[in-house]
């Protein structure tokens, strides 16, 4: 196969996370770019995949009694797992079998989703209001699964099962960006502004969420807007691109007709070489 052609050649290319991050890189690099990865996901799967799949393979077996979920959004990680350790149907089965004790109405709704139920609420949507509604529980012996939120080891619901005679084994599906990843993308705002980035390309709408929110935390929100003004900004397709002009920002170009990776990056070759 003959590579493509160096259109992007000295052009700086920041491209933020994704799950195929990989691959537009790979084609920006084999145009020529220069590219510049971006941490810009708030909330992130959990890098300890063997662990998540080890648990998930306990659950299946049946080896829970109850299982604490604690988060809407653990329950969305859980099932995109699943569908990448492609058991998403015995997961559904244990789910079905295992008594479901919820913290708050989010991860109800990411129950019903699966047309589930939550078999006990916490009396308020704390761990402290977990453990008020299993105070008079006789846990003693019971095996209880619990997913955790980031990286938080929530010892004080931990200690508490483990005190009523429970045995106790975690999840932590996501992990939440940390402090230096913040700094990157602080910096990235600063080069939007410099004009040292020739074009940002949008893939998903948590990204630009992040972007913002991580400018208006920094007191940057004229900066970026700044930056965004003398950069070329580009969308994967429509919905990006609808999503990103409600929030006021100026698009560029999408690929027209295929919105995938490749069709992407030649119609940003295609704009870059017209200017």
């Amino acid at each position: 196969m003959s590579e493509p052609e160096a259109t992007l050649r000295h052009k700086t290319i920041a491209i933020p996370e994704s799950r195929q991050q990989d691959v537009l890189a790979d084609l920006l690099l084999r145009r020529g770019a220069t590219v510049l990865r971006c941490p810009l996901i708030a909330i992130k799967d959990s890098p300890d995949v063997d662990a998540v799949q080890r648990w998930m393979t306990a659950m299946i077996g049946g080896s829970f009694d109850d299982f604490i979920i604690l988060t809407g959004e653990g329950m969305r990680r859980l099932e995109a797992f699943a569908e990448g350790f492609e058991c998403r149907q015995d997961w559904h089965r244990a789910l079905a079998t295992v008594r479901k004790i919820v913290r708050g109405p989010k991860p109800v709704r990411e129950l019903r989703k699966l047309q589930l139920h939550a078999d006990l609420a916490g009396a308020a949507p704390t761990t402290d209001g977990i453990i008020e509604s299993l105070q008079e529980a006789d846990l003693s012996g019971r095996h209880i699964a619990v997913q955790l939120y980031g990286s938080n080891p929530n010892h004080k619901l931990i200690d508490f099962l483990r005190d009523k005679g429970a045995q106790v084994s975690t999840v932590a599906p996501y992990i939440y960006a940390s402090e230096s990843e913040q700094q990157q993308v602080v910096a990235l705002i600063h080069q939007l502004a410099e004009g040292a980035i020739d074009a940002l390309l949008f893939t998903s709408q948590p990204q630009y969420k992040r972007l913002a929110s991580v400018a208006k935390k920094t007191g940057l929100e004229a900066l970026l807007t700044a930056g965004l003004e003398v950069t070329v900004v580009g969308a994967i397709g429509p919905v990006m691109a609808d999503y990103l002009k409600a929030q006021g920002v100026r698009v560029d170009f999408m690929p027209e007709g295929s919105f995938f990776m490749k069709p992407f990056v030649t119609a940003l070759g295609v704009l870059l070489a017209e200017q």
